[in-house]
């Protein structure tokens, strides 16, 4: 949603980047018809970064939850929310329209931030999911990272930890493919054994779902990781 170009340049990301379009207030109408018409029984909704709106695009994210909730009744309902710079007015409004779950993705190790994710704050990145925790523990919280980008294994373990702090639910690991030469550089390609070897080990630290794989991406299996949650709850 909130259009096609971010007002941010991660620079693992091939999406464009620029001044953002005015939010089209017929939007989320148009999506929760085509979910119906889908016969969507679980829906992941995403956004680029839009720094420039006053919420950060949080009142558009509440009115697509409830135009789903009026068409797809039946269907769970899933965020992928940017930062909203730590807005925590922001935050409220999409909690009040109580998604089923949450997600703000994490990206990378802290000491990458500067390299990979320059206008991002690793510490409001975790605030983000841990006041989204406290505010509605009833929500499933969700974070994903990418291997790749030039990290150790002992700093995604500490990522883990400051992840899992915040109460953060669900996890997926994946990753980095670089989408350009003017893009981060690829470091390593992470093999399929490693990938498990992280998804046993932030299991055994205490996350309650983990989705680990080279391809995985923020809504791959996402309606699987959400009915497995239920279940244990």
């Amino acid at each position: 949603i909130l259009g096609s170009r971010c007002t941010r340049n991660c620079r693992f990301c091939d999406v464009r980047c620029g001044k953002g379009e005015t939010p089209d207030p017929e939007e989320p109408e148009k999506i929760a018809l085509a979910a119906k018409k889908l016969g969507l029984a679980h829906v992941v909704v995403t956004c680029v970064t839009r720094d420039d709106l006053p919420d950060g695009g949080a009142s558009q994210f509440a009115a697509v939850v409830r135009a789903l909730r009026k068409h797809c009744p039946g269907a769970a309902v899933e965020l992928l929310i940017s930062d909203f710079q730590g807005n925590e007015a922001a935050l409220d409004t999409v909690l009040e329209s109580r998604p089923d779950v949450l997600g703000h993705n994490m990206e990378t190790v802290k000491r990458l931030y500067p390299a990979v994710r320059p206008q991002a704050i690793y510490e409001r990145s975790l605030e983000v999911l841990a006041y989204c925790k406290r505010q509605l523990p009833s929500v499933y919280t969700k974070t994903g990272f990418m291997a790749g980008l030039g990290e150790s294994d002992a700093e995604i373990d500490v990522l883990m930890n400051d992840i899992l702090q915040t109460g953060c639910d669900i996890l997926t690991v994946s990753q980095y493919l670089q989408p350009s030469n003017n893009h981060a550089p690829l470091v390593r390609y992470v093999t399929p054994e490693q990938f498990e070897e992280y998804k046993r080990l932030a299991l055994r630290k205490g996350f309650r779902h983990v989705v680990s794989t080279p391809l995985t991406r923020s809504s791959y299996l996402a309606a699987d990781a959400f009915a497995e949650i239920r279940r244990q709850t």
